[in-house]
Formats: C-alpha cells, structure tokens, sequence
C-alpha cells in the first residue's frame, strides 16, 4: 500500500507513481553509454510529457515476482500539473507542490513533511520524468503495437535498483498508458494509467494545516 504512495514508476509514479525505489535495497550498477539520439523515441516521449503536463487519472500499482505471479495490486487516485501532484489512496495522500511533499495519514491523523529531491520527483512525478528522461536515461525506440501504441525502454545512466522502465504510449495523441519497471532479479513493478481528463477542477497542492485542526506535523526537513 505504502509503495504506490512512494512511487514510479512511475513515477510520479507514481507515481508513487511511481515506486519501490524508495525501499532500502541494494542498487545495482547499469551501464548505459551515450549512443545516438532516437528520434523517435524523441518524438513520442515529447507528445507524452505534454499530455502529462496537466492531467488527472487512475493509476493502478500492480507487483509481479519473478515467475510473473501476482504480489499486490493497488489503485491510486492522481492529479499532476505542471510539476505539482496530488495522490490519494485508502485514506492516505500526497501532495507535492513542486519543492515541499505532505504525506498525510488521515486515520493516524499526521502529516510527514519533507523537501523534494530529485529522485522523488522522477519517481513519483512521471511528468517530470518524461520530459527530463534525456538527463536520466538513454531511450530507445521498440516498436509500434497494432494498436497504435509505441513502446520505449529508458534504461538508467546510474545505478538504480531496476535496470530500465518499458513506457507504452498511444502514439498519436501521446496518452501515457503504462510504466513497467524491471528489476534485475526479473520482478516487476506495473503501473496502469487509466481515465484521463485533461480538464477538470483546479486543485490545492499544498496542505493546509489550519483547516485540519489537532493533526500532528512532522517536519523532516
């Protein structure tokens, strides 16, 4: 449960997208030289990061172990605009401003406050991630489905605990529809985008003490 409000994949990721990242593992080291640009992959990866910009959607949180069986599966309300976000799921949220992140456990009451680093953002902002992946990944093109969805692997430049994230997107409008994430021990992590509106109500993302009376703050900042 906590994992898809941590996430990734993706994001953001996902975010809490989003991800499992945020666990204490050991990372491994993946090398990723430098290479030629994919202009296609350019391409599709621009149109997503635009659409990502300013939407709001499902996202469902789906583990896998290394014989493909299924772990847990969690689904996740998200809104993202332009750098902030705010995910709910089963009486917990986070909200993400751009530079500071409440994590608000509504039963216990609390909100946890801490300081945006970039890899929080990356994983848990798949806006962010997406329109930033040239910093943090080498993208490479995999093909088109029949469908008309297009399929791009992003490995890592630096170690991470996965060895790259396979982003599926419709390529014609570059509606974001899945991030898997693949782990060195063949275990994945998937997250499902689902329910798009790219128009809806504007939302606060901050949290506001002062409307919710008697919480307890943590600040570890």
């Amino acid at each position: 449960m906590i994992n898809i409000l941590k996430m990734v994949v993706c994001v953001g990721l996902v975010l809490g997208f989003p991800f499992s990242a945020f666990n204490s593992m050991q990372a491994q080291i993946t090398h990723a030289s430098q290479g030629r640009l994919d202009e296609n992959a350019t391409t599709v990866l621009g149109k997503a990061a635009k659409r990502m910009d300013n939407v709001k959607c499902t996202v469902t949180h789906t583990v896998l172990d290394s014989q493909k069986k299924q772990q847990s599966q969690h689904t996740a309300d998200v809104r993202y605009s332009h750098g902030k976000y705010r995910l709910a799921v089963a009486g917990q949220e986070i909200i993400c401003d751009g530079t500071t992140v409440w994590h608000w456990n509504k039963q216990a009451n609390e909100v946890t406050v801490s300081s945006v680093s970039d890899d929080d953002m990356d994983l848990l902002n798949p806006a962010k991630l997406v329109a930033n992946y040239s910093k943090n990944f080498r993208a490479k093109y995999i093909r088109t489905e029949d469908d008309g969805t297009a399929v791009i692997d992003l490995q890592p430049c630096s170690a991470q605990s996965y060895h790259k994230l396979r982003l599926f997107v419709i390529e014609k409008d570059g509606i974001l529809k899945r991030i898997e994430m693949h782990k060195y021990d063949s275990s994945r992590e998937i997250f499902d985008f689902s329910g798009h509106k790219f128009t809806f109500p504007a939302s606060s993302f901050t949290f506001d003490t002062k409307a919710h009376p008697g919480v307890e703050v943590i600040d570890m900042r």
